[in-house]
Order: structure tokens, then C-alpha cells, then sequence
């Protein structure tokens, strides 16, 4: 199961603090199938404590069956784990909690579970372990208090160090840990690597604290694996092995545009080392390279012949020929491009779409250009969107983007929104972006040229020495002298972990109930504080909640141009009812014609119980409407953008989890 979600960087310092934490990600989906209950009765879902419009839901645990009537102990049909029940009654039966649910709002296939088996659910929002580089592995705590009380004191590092030595050590032996011992599960060991990417569970969160800490937030949440990822069993070779080694692909992705010639060229020599180097170790065909090269767009100008081309399929040592000579006969273009920005998303698009990917695990994007992308208002621009949605694409087929941005004095201007741009584009998820900028001067300036040879190289070189080396220690995140050999690195070694977490089939914890930190703490600790998240956010939603959800924001969108008054604030409403709906409850009838104005508290009451909200939910309407016109036009094509994501999602059916294979 693949994860559609993004994380926004949040930026600040870990210390105790009375006032109130920030709430920032991006909320996107990813997908559940739920079976039916029982019974048949019309009713109407219990309110949420305090609400008057939000219904009661809970999330059935392992173990949870239907019972025909409250206190009956056995005989129903089992409910598949992580199955979302709208909650219609409690009744409390010698001294037991039982709850009459159904999987929706209309009181059809009533039935009882026991409240031991649930946990009440207030909204959508779901977790998927970050990357393990950089950071220890997440311990699952008994009580918030348990980790506000390590927080609080001295040498935070050593104290986690400790537990985590503690809990394994029970575990190997497989004594049980004593009643007052706080943690209660942990993540794997980095030997048996990262969970993989494929293996589908669900973390809901089921409250959280951010009162606490001004850094971070503090979440009670489930970890429990449904049991379909399927597989061989531990020590299977994944795809994308040969005789117990991982193949890793990396393909260039290359800027051919008037000023670029000299790359083009330095590029065909990073290619040769690097089939050099893998064929002395052995691995020839463990390593293969492509090429894409873009320019931008031929309706704007027909002279630069085409906006993207596959220059060279994937091809391993013992086709290195090939490849030379393919990349050799590519030359820059002659004639200018519409504007300083090229279409690098669209080389990107291609690079993604039409590689051959599927034999090789390792799969890295080295992109490479001296401009950023086409603005997503640009007339031309051939692939619509910010770059996180394409940083998304790659994300779901396990690839890795590593942005090189040439600085050139040409492009002054256009340095900052390109870095903005590509930052963003080149952000792994566990606290790192894979963007490295080398400033070039002139782009005739051999001298400085060099440095893009020297400072890929690398990169590259430090990779593979973390692929392919046995022995090589965890890297650190730590500034150094060499950006470029540290972010090769630890790329090198988030491969490293996905092919040991494939080979050993990981799993996450299996935890009913337990409070974690959204950030590693022990990166925290200490006078040089650092941010690493330990988790990544996204919404739960079904096929037909997506495909309820992008009718719903085309409509709006539709409803947005046809407008001759955008300054109404119409667009706005609309389109944050969306995104809280979604992220609270996809079932609550919102309707396209309910004004903001005529459903009272309803927003606010969405909005309340959110641990973390979406950019859209951040906004005001004042904020709207200081926008003007030209950027109002700019939002509107970003949730065009995000529709075109959400379609690609839908069509995208490997990426769609099934638990109960009765269930259409």
C-alpha cells in the first residue's frame, strides 16, 4: 500500500513552553476499504461530546466481531482491523461499554462490538513512519506523562538510548517488561532496515498534546498491521535483486537548454566513472544509467525542437557503449526558450513515467539544471502543479529526487524561486532535502564548471559506498565540508535500508494504544537543536470519498471561472469546507449550495480536534481576499493542480489497499 502524503517543514526550537504549538502539513489521501455490519435499522449516528454537528466514529481493533444484540460474547462475523464504525448507541452491560455501530450515517447493517475492541476517532488523519535516516528509532510510550518526564530532564539522549536498550533487551529474551516500564513498542532495528515501502498499515491518531512542547506535538495513536502486505516470508529476495544484492538505477535528468552545453558534456564523464567504479567492484549489472534531457515548451518556440526526450533508456556496464554514444550525440539547444524558467517538471514527468523502473530497487532521479521550473500560471507550462505533487509521483513509485542547481550570473533573478522550488521537489521526509546548489559564475567559466563535476561526483561516489558497502556505519546529518558526500550518503543509506527492510519483510509495531512525538528527541537535546519528524501525515479516505472529493473541487473550480466577482469570497469557502470535510469526516454532508454563513459552528468544530492543518485550512478570508485578483488566479490553478493529482491517484490501482476481498 502506497502512501499519498506530504510534510511540511516546521521549523523551530524544542523547549518547554505554556503556550501553544503551530499546526502545518499538507493533507492528501490514502485508501481503505470497508466491509458491512449486520443488522438492518435506520437511526442517526451519536454527536461528538460538545458538537453539534460531528458524529461519533471509532476504529475496530483485532479481535472485534458482530454481535446481534449488546453482551454477546461470540458468534458474529469477525470485522476486519482499522474498520471505520459510526457509533449509534452505548449501553453498558455488567459492567461492560458494548456500542451499536455501522460503517455509515444512514443506520443501515446495525451492529454491537464490544468497546474493548475500539477506539473512539475524531478525524481522518492517519500516520506513516518517516524515513530512519537521521534519527533513532520511535518508541511507543504508555502515557504522555511518560514522555513529558524525559523531556523535562537532563541528557534526553542517553535516557531514550537506555529504554530503547531496555525494551530490545526484553524482547530477545522474551520476558515481559515490568508493569512500570513506559514503553511499549519500538520500531526495528536498522539491521532488519525500513519498513517497507510497500507493506501497508495505518497509524491513526487518536489525540494529541501541544501544549507541552513549542516544537512539538505530542500524539496517542495506534499501530496495527491489517495482515495483507503478503510476500514470501524473511529473508526472500525482493524484486530488484541479483544473487542477494539490491540493482539501482539512477538517470539523469538534464537540462539541454543554450546555456548547458558544458554539463551535457561532464555528465557523459560522471557516467563513465561511475560504470568504472561499479565494474571494479564487480557490480556491473547491479547499476544502471538513463538520461532524459528538457528544454521547454515547442508551442512557444518551435526552434528548440522538443520539451522533453529519452536521450537513453536504463542501460547496465555491459551496454555502457550505447549509452556513451547516445548522450555524446546530444547538444544543447540553439535557439531561446520563452523564459529564463524551463519545463524541468516535465523532464521530471517523463523521467517517472516512461523509465523502465520495475527491475531495479535503488531508483534515483539525479536532476540537473540552471533554472527553475516553468510558474505554475505560466501559459506553457505542459505539467501543472507545484512541485511537492511531483515530488509525490516519484515518492509513490519509491524514487529518490536529487536536485543539482547550477547558480549562474545569468540567472540571478531566478535563483531564489528555483531553490524554493527545488527544495521542495528534492525533500526526502525525514528532515533532509536533497538539494545542492554550486554556484558556476559564468557558463563559460571552466573553472567553475568543474565544480559541478566535483561536487556530483560526490555525491554519487559517497552513495554507492553506502549501497554497496556492508560495513559502512549510519551517516550523520551534521554540516560539513562536503554537502554533496553527506546528502549522498545518507540517500545511500535510506536505499540500503529499504532493500534490508524488503529482504526481512519489516514490520511497524504492532500497538493498540500508545503516545509517541512527531519529532526524534534526541536530535532536540542539546546546543545544536535540530528538527527531524518521526512521522509523516495523510488522510484516510475510500475510492469513492476520493472520487466524491474531486467532484466536489471541480465543481468549485468550474464555479471559480464562470465568476465575474472571484472577490467574494465564494471560491475560498468553498474550498476550505473541502478540505476540512476530508480531513475530519468524508461522510459529513457538506453541500456544494451551504454557504459558510448558514452552517453556524460547523467549520469550527472540524477545525478544533485537527492536530495538524493543511495550508488551505490556515487561511482566513481576509487572507483571501488580500490576495488580489492575479494571486487568487495562482490558488485556483494549485487546486486545479491537485484535482489532476487526485485523478492520477484514482487510476493509480496498485496503489489501493483491499482488506476484505468480498467488498467491491
Amino acid at each position: 500500500m502506497t502512501y499519498f502524503s506530504y510534510l511540511l517543514k516546521r521549523a523551530s526550537v524544542f523547549r518547554r513552553t505554556k503556550g501553544i504549538g503551530f499546526s502545518a502539513a499538507i493533507l492528501t489521501a490514502f485508501i481503505l476499504f470497508w466491509p458491512v455490519g449486520l443488522a438492518f435499522s435506520q437511526s442517526t449516528p451519536l454527536l461528538m461530546e460538545g458538537k453539534k454537528s460531528l458524529h461519533q466514529r471509532v476504529i475496530a481493533h483485532p479481535g472485534a466481531t458482530w454481535s446481534q444484540t449488546a453482551g454477546q460474547q461470540s458468534g458474529g462475523a469477525s470485522i476486519v482491523p482499522f474498520t471505520v464504525l459510526y457509533v449509534y448507541e452505548r449501553q453498558n452491560i455488567a459492567g461492560e461499554l458494548w456500542l451499536r455501530c455501522a460503517t455509515n450515517t444512514t443506520g443501515k447493517d446495525l451492529g454491537w462490538i464490544s468497546a474493548d475492541y475500539a477506539s473512539d476517532w475524531k478525524q481522518s488523519l492517519v500516520l506513516k513512519l518517516a524515513g530512519l535516516t537521521g534519527r533513532d528509532r520511535l518508541m511507543f510510550f504508555k502515557s504522555k506523562d511518560d514522555i513529558v518526564n524525559i523531556a523535562d530532564q537532563a541528557g534526553i539522549a542517553n535516557q531514550l538510548s537506555a529504554l530503547r536498550e531496555q525494551f530490545a533487551g526484553f524482547k530477545q529474551s522474551g520476558a515481559q517488561p515490568p508493569a512500570s516500564f513506559p514503553v511499549v513498542g519500538m520500531e526495528a532495528p536498522p539491521q532488519d532496515g525500513a519498513v517497507s515501502y510497500d507493506h501497508f498499515y495505518l497509524m491513526p491518531i487518536f489525540n494529541y498534546n501541544a501544549d507541552d512542547f513549542e516544537s512539538v506535538k505530542l500524539l496517542e495513536v495506534g499501530s496495527i498491521d491489517p495482515g495483507n502486505a503478503g510476500g514470501s516470508g524473511a529473508g526472500a529476495a525482493p524484486a530488484g535483486t541479483d544473487n542477494g544484492n539490491a540493482k539501482n538505477a539512477i538517470v539523469f535528468v538534464i537540462d539541454t537548454t543554450k546555456s548547458m552545453g558544458p554539463y551535457i558534456e561532464q555528465c557523459r564523464n560522471i557516467a563513465r566513472n561511475i560504470y568504472d567504479r561499479v565494474i571494479e567492484k564487480g557490480l556491473g549489472d547491479n547499476v544502471a544509467l538513463g538520461v532524459v534531457a528538457f528544454r521547454s515548451s515547442v508551442k512557444a518556440r518551435p526552434d528548440i525542437q522538443y520539451t522533453t526526450k529519452i536521450v537513453s533508456p536504463l542501460r547496465t556496464a555491459t551496454d555502457r557503449e550505447a549509452f556513451d554514444l547516445a548522450l555524446s550525440q546530444e547538444k544543447e539547444a540553439t535557439a531561446s526558450t520563452h523564459s529564463f524558467s524551463e519545463d524541468s517538471l516535465a523532464g521530471l514527468n517523463t523521467a517517472i513515467e516512461k523509465m523502465d523502473w520495475a527491475p531495479y530497487q535503488g531508483r534515483v532521479i539525479l536532476l540537473i539544471t540552471d533554472a527553475g521550473p516553468l510558474p505554475i500560471d505560466d501559459p506553457f507550462n505542459s505539467v501543472p502543479g507545484h512541485p511537492t505533487y511531483m515530488a509525490d509521483k516519484a515518492k509513490r513509485k519509491n524514487i529518490k529526487i536529487v536536485t543539482i542547481h547550477l547558480k549562474s550570473s545569468e540567472g540571478k533573478n531566478n535563483h531564489l524561486m528555483a531553490e524554493e522550488a527545488y527544495r521542495a521537489l528534492s525533500f526526502q521526509g525525514d528532515g533532509l532535502s536533497a538539494y545542492l546548489d554550486v554556484n558556476v559564475g559564468s557558463s563559460s567559466n571552466l573553472t567553475e564548471q568543474s565544480a559541478f563535476t566535483a561536487r556530483t561526483e560526490s555525491l554519487v561516489s559517497s552513495m554507492e559506498k553506502l549501497i554497496f558497502d556492508d560495513e559502512a556505519p549510519e551517516p550523520e546529518l551534521e554540516k560539513s565540508q562536503d554537502p554533496a558526500a553527506d546528502i549522498g550518503a545518507i540517500l545511500g543509506y535510506s536505499i540500503k535500508l529499504d532493500y534490508l527492510g524488503a529482504v526481512n519483510q519489516t514490520k511497524p509495531p504492532s500497538v493498540v494504544r500508545a503516545w509517541i512525538p512527531d519529532k526524534d528527541l534526541a536530535n532536540l537535546d542539546g546546543s545544536n537543536p535540530r528538527e527531524v519528524p518521526t512521522t509523516e501525515v495523510a488522510v484516510l479516505l475510500s475510492k469513492n470519498q476520493l472520487s466524491n472529493l474531486m467532484d466536489f473541487l471541480q465543481t468549485v473550480v468550474t464555479k471559480a471561472r464562470d465568476s465575474v466577482d472571484t472577490q467574494s469570497g465564494d471560491i475560498f469557502e468553498d474550498i476550505l469546507k473541502a478540505s476540512s470535510r476530508f480531513a475530519v469526516d468524508p461522510n459529513l454532508q457538506i453541500y456544494e449550495e451551504t454557504r459558510l454563513a448558514d452552517i453556524g459552528g460547523m467549520m469550527s468544530e472540524m477545525l478544533a480536534d485537527l492536530p495538524y492543518k493543511s495550508t488551505i485550512m490556515s487561511l482566513t478570508k481576509q487572507d483571501w481576499f488580500n490576495m488580489g485578483p492575479i494571486d487568487q488566479d495562482v490558488f485556483i490553478r494549485k487546486v486545479e493542480s491537485i484535482i489532476t493529482a487526485y485523478r492520477e491517484y484514482d487510476k493509480d490501482l496498485d496503489n489501493w489497499g483491499k482488506f476484505d476481498p468480498s467488498n467491491e
